[in-house]
Order: structure tokens, then C-alpha cells, then sequence
């Protein structure tokens, strides 16, 4: 069981303690700077925290004695010459479908580096890393260098190897609001799941472009989105373009992969290979944000469902969780301990987790629940916090 909770929010780095009562929270770290993602890693127990600082940029920041002290890094960058085509904001007549007469590229640099995935057991200082806009960066020193995987960057999907020339094929990798603040609508990786069997088998989760595989180690890279359904676009089973908010994986059962998409919940029991849509809109089970996965049965998962698109907050002015057993077949919904009067919350992509009996999750109004029974019933651990971007057991 786990005994710290880390918390990414837009004013620093909480941590909370599992003490004799409960939970504490210590002082902030990080403070006054936006943190989009921190974790611990469980290989050897470093706290880790993405920084997005207005007038310094992105940095990754490490903590090896347990978040008494932090070291800042800023080696996550892009190799020259390294450049992607542009995305437009959305217009009322933009036209994802529509080739580009004349592609325009720009430069890369790093504007969010939107998550930290911790390597396989028997690689102890490999770390990924997914930036805006649409980067894979890997370390294989515990963090102090780190080198962008090219085959992803210059994947066929996104125009082909811009390093040598201009684009030899057409781009399907779309924006993500997510990157508004920064002036420019790029896209970004947001999930990067290891097999646990195998280091070398890994997918990312593209917002906007859908689910990508490796079996070599990120040598080669195939879409995964056979099944997936955009309903905002002509063709809905399009290869290309899906908008999948977060995916994960069971631990113990590997090939089950769960996803909350911008269209549905969607679940694979094949390894990503089909992915059926298993929202019941009619019990307000589709729209949200974060999964997570029970960690030794692939059948259960958790959603914590959202009003889209222009209003995105809770439903009906209340907080709910929903869980599943069967794959997605019926869904259960949980409220008690919750706010369901004048709640406003949204829980953003990363802001839920879980370990063992354990469900923690964070809200865009700075509130903190967790449940200790599957999420059947809740506490409040701390209001009035920041906006709240991440939350990890550690």
C-alpha cells in the first residue's frame, strides 16, 4: 500500500503522508510554478516533477531524499533540425479531412512536458517522457540526458522524416486544447504504457492522432485504433485523428488497455489490436477525462464521467465515480462522501489513481477525495488547494 500521494498543480508540487490518523499534507514545493505531472519512481523511490515555468520554460525536477530537497534538470529538449508540421487552430471551417495544398513547418521546441513514465524492472535508468508537440524522449541515465525517438517523430502519420526534407506524407497528427495556453494547437503525448513483460512492447496515446505500438524497442511504430469512433468527423472510424484523453493498462493483465476518449470509454482485451466503445450515455458514463485499472483484473476500471464539450464539469452539478466489473458491460455509480450540490470540479487526465483498494483523484477546483473501499465511498482530503493536474500514490 502505498504512503505518499504527489499531487502536479498549477501553483507547485503537494504531497500528502499516510500518518497514524489518515493523511497530511506538507508544505508546498515548487511554489508559484504550474506542474503538469509529478510521480515517484517505484524502481527506486526518486520524486519526479514536470515543470512548466512561465519565464524559464519547461524543466524536469528530482528528488532523491523524498522531497526534501529537489535538483532542477533542463536537458529535455529538441535536436536541431528537428521540425513538424504546424497545426492551425480549430476554425468553423477547418477541415482535418482536407490535405494542406502547401504544408507549413516550424522549428520544435519543448512548450509541456506532459508526462514521466518510469521504465522496465530490468532497465533502472530508463525514463520516458511525452511533450507537446508529440515527442517521445527517452533516458537511460536516470534522467540527466535524454535523446527523442525519431522513428515516432518522423512516423508516416505525421508527414515522414522532416529532418531530411519536406513532408513525403500526409499529417494526421491533429492539436490538443491542451496546448492553447501556448499560443499554437499542436498535438502531445499524454500516455506511454510499458509491457511489463517486455520492455521493448510499449504504446503512446496521441491527442489528436490515436494509439501507437512498438514491439522493437520504438525502432518501429504501428496505429492501434481499429474500433475507436470520432463522432465529430466524416468518416468516425477514420485510422487517424481519435482523441484518446488517457490510456492505461491492467499490470497483471497486460493486454487489457482501458481508455476515456473524447468520444467514449473504450476497452481492448487483444493488446490494443480492437478496441470496442463501452460508454452508456444513458447513465451518463461516456464523456471525462481519466482511467485507471484495477491492478491484477483487466475487466475493472473506474471513469469519473463530465459534461462536454463547452461546459466540462461534473454532471447535474455533482461529483460521481463509475466502475465496472465485466468489461464495460454495466456500470455502477458511486456519490457517497461526494459533493452533489454546486460542484464544478473537473478531474483532468492524470488526476486520478489507484493502489490496491485504494482511489485518490483531484479536481480543477482544488479538492482532493479519496476512497478506500473501490471507490464505493469518500473523503475529503484537502479543499482549497490549486487546480490540480496530476495525482500519483507513490
Amino acid at each position: 500500500m502505498s504512503n505518499i500521494i504527489l499531487l502536479g498543480t498549477r501553483k507547485g508540487t503537494v504531497i500528502f503522508d499516510r500518518i497514524n490518523t489518515g493523511w497530511r499534507p506538507r508544505p508546498i514545493t515548487h511554489a508559484g510554478i504550474p506542474v503538469c505531472y509529478a510521480a515517484r519512481d517505484p524502481r527506486d523511490g526518486t520524486l519526479w516533477a514536470s515543470l512548466d515555468h512561465g519565464h524559464w520554460g519547461t524543466k524536469l525536477s528530482r528528488s532523491r531524499d523524498q522531497g526534501a530537497t529537489w535538483e532542477d534538470l533542463m536537458s529535455v529538449k529538441y535536436p536541431e533540425g528537428a521540425r513538424h508540421i504546424v497545426n492551425y487552430m480549430p476554425t468553423p471551417d477547418f477541415d482535418p479531412e482536407a490535405p494542406s495544398a502547401q504544408a507549413e513547418y516550424s522549428d520544435a521546441i519543448v512548450y509541456k512536458i506532459w508526462n514521466i513514465t518510469f521504465g522496465h524492472a530490468d532497465q533502472p535508468g530508463r525514463l520516458y517522457t511525452g511533450t507537446i508537440p508529440g515527442g517521445l524522449f527517452v533516458s537511460d541515465d536516470g534522467g540527466d540526458s535524454w535523446e527523442l525517438n525519431r522513428p515516432l517523430w518522423n512516423h508516416e502519420s505525421r508527414g515522414g522524416d522532416l529532418f531530411t526534407g519536406d513532408a513525403t506524407s500526409e499529417n494526421r497528427w491533429s492539436g490538443t486544447p491542451a496546448s492553447i495556453d501556448y499560443g499554437v494547437f499542436e498535438p502531445g503525448i499524454h500516455s506511454i504504457i510499458v509491457d511489463p513483460r517486455n520492455a521493448d512492447h510499449m504504446y503512446v496515446a496521441v491527442s489528436t492522432a490515436g494509439v501507437l505500438e512498438t514491439t522493437d524497442g520504438g525502432q518501429t511504430w504501428a496505429g492501434r485504433n481499429r474500433g475507436m469512433l470520432m463522432d465529430y468527423m466524416p468518416n468516425p472510424a477514420a485510422e487517424w485523428g481519435h482523441d484518446p484523453h488517457f490510456v492505461t493498462n491492467c499490470p497483471g493483465q497486460p493486454d487489457h488497455l482501458w481508455q476515456q476518449n473524447h468520444c467514449g470509454i473504450f476497452y481492448s482485451d487483444d493488446a490494443a489490436q480492437n478496441w470496442k466503445k463501452v460508454s452508456m450515455p444513458d447513465a451518463g458514463v461516456h464523456f471525462g477525462f481519466p482511467v485507471a485499472v484495477d491492478a491484477n483484473d483487466g475487466l475493472t476500471a473506474w471513469v469519473i464521467p463530465a459534461k462536454a464539450d463547452a461546459e466540462r464539469m461534473a454532471i447535474d452539478g455533482g461529483l460521481c465515480i463509475a466502475r465496472t466489473t465485466d468489461g464495460g458491460q454495466s456500470w455502477q455509480t458511486f456519490r457517497n462522501g461526494l459533493p452533489q450540490d454546486n460542484a464544478y470540479d473537473l478531474v483532468l487526465r492524470h488526476s486520478l489513481d489507484i493502489s490496491g483498494d485504494c482511489l485518490c483523484f483531484g479536481s480543477t477546483t482544488g479538492n482532493v477525495y479519496l476512497s478506500e473501499d473501490r471507490g464505493e465511498s469518500w473523503q475529503c482530503l484537502g479543499n482549497n488547494l490549486p487546480p490540480i493536474y496530476s495525482v500519483r500514490f507513490g
